[in-house]
């Protein structure tokens, strides 16, 4: 047969997960034409299924993007090879043709033995030391490392699911605003107490409508109770629960009123001031500047969190991390143990955050808006489940689950 032909298998949950249709739809789409040569289904729910299938095409360009694109469904090919490594040859640059890791779990096969890639994280490359292999971020790569390029030795599990259920049962990864909201929050407060009791950490991500909802109290309470590991967020929502505790007011609205209070355009400077002349938010917990609140809760709990400014922000809070590179690498210090990851009201630091968390981890985005809760997963976050509500509403609900 004339033109380019390439053999890959899949093995698993392939057809109740849609990993094959999804697969056999690419191939569709490309118009690159293929034999499934195996097709081995499992007989009950529990066992696994096999396909191998030889690929065709007249362009082997047109062939080399199916196969980068069927790879990140777990189609491997057949002959995987060793993994082809160079050697970096300026700081911040990977090779050309390096190897753009996904957020699933992947392995590489470097000298006939099988590498489990570290910390899996999308729009990454793998860095190989020794018997031991990790994604890194293109601007960390310094010369002299050696990276993976193409796809030979490069292996991709892609996550399964049995019939009957799904990779996080707890929740339906579908979005919709029609769904029973009670039912969603108590399978989301029964997940955090399995995550808590097997010793993993929840994330929370949040924004600051949290506290111009008035639920900042609500969150605050989780804090004091351990439901809150560690708190990515950004200026506004630390500076706003600021504004809160000292002139209880949100964006210059009386929280208790729901009035604007005269001069209240001013509060939010004015309270990132007054933690500048502390010099921290610590400090200023300590100095009787911050009474209260969820910083105030999460400085007295020891709960460490991670402030990611943006060129809006006012002030900033002497804590936001101004610069962007220095605010991703503080946030990979915190997602290790992390077993659950809420988002709510936040859609640049909660895809911030899906991009840098292995697929593995569960995640909630929880938003008024539904476009807001389908982003993460449109962004390839592909283990993020959504409820469309209100934030005020959920995390208060979620405290009563969870708070006697």
């Amino acid at each position: 047969m004339a033109g380019f032909t390439e053999t890959v298998e899949m093995r698993g949950h392939i057809i109740d997960s849609q990993l094959l249709s999804s697969v056999l739809n690419e191939l569709a789409d490309t118009g690159v034409e293929y034999v499934m040569e195996i097709f081995e289904i499992g007989r009950t729910v529990d066992d696994t299924s096999y396909a191998k299938i030889k690929l065709h095409s007249d362009d082997e360009q047109t062939l080399e993007r199916v196969l980068a694109r069927i790879h990140d469904f777990g189609a491997n090919p057949t002959d995987i090879g060793q993994a082809e490594l160079k050697e970096v040859d300026i700081d911040g640059a990977f090779p050309a043709d390096f190897y753009s890791t996904t957020n699933l779990p992947t392995e590489v096969r470097v000298g006939g033995h099988w590498l489990e890639v570290q910390s899996p994280e999308m729009d990454c490359g793998v860095l190989v030391e020794g018997n031991s292999a990790r994604t890194i971020p293109v601007s960390d790569v310094r010369k002299g490392q050696l990276v993976v390029t193409g796809r030979s030795g490069v292996r991709v599990t892609p996550l399964n699911v049995a019939r009957g259920g799904q990779t996080f049962e707890f929740m339906a990864s579908s979005v919709s605003s029609e769904k029973p909201k009670d039912l969603q929050i108590r399978r989301i407060a029964d997940e955090m107490r399995r995550v808590r009791d097997a010793g993993q950490k929840i994330l929370w991500v949040v924004g600051p409508a949290l506290i111009h909802t008035g639920s900042g109290p609500d969150l605050g309470a989780l804090v004091r109770n351990g439901w809150v590991s560690v708190l990515f967020g950004g200026n506004g929502f630390a500076t706003h629960d600021i504004e809160s505790n000292i002139f209880e007011t949100s964006l210059g609205v009386y929280l208790s009123e729901g009035i604007p209070a005269e001069g209240g355009h001013e509060h939010h400077i004015r309270a990132i001031n007054l933690v500048r002349r502390s010099g921290s938010i610590a400090a200023a917990v300590s100095d009787g500047t911050i009474t209260g609140g969820v910083m105030y809760d999460l400085v007295q709990a020891g709960v460490p969190f991670v402030l990611g400014g943006s060129v809006r922000d006012d002030g900033p809070l002497p804590d936001t991390v101004t610069d962007i590179l220095e605010t991703q690498t503080k946030m990979r210090q915190h997602i290790g143990d992390v077993g659950l990851t809420i988002v709510v009201a936040s859609m640049l630091h909660g895809i911030a955050t899906g991009n840098i968390l292995p697929a593995t981890v569960p995640l909630v985005c929880v938003d008024i808006n539904p476009s807001t809760v389908t982003k993460l997963m449109d962004r390839g976050s592909i283990q993020s489940s959504g409820l469309v509500t209100d934030v005020g509403l959920f995390v208060r609900q979620l405290k009563d689950q969870l708070v006697s």
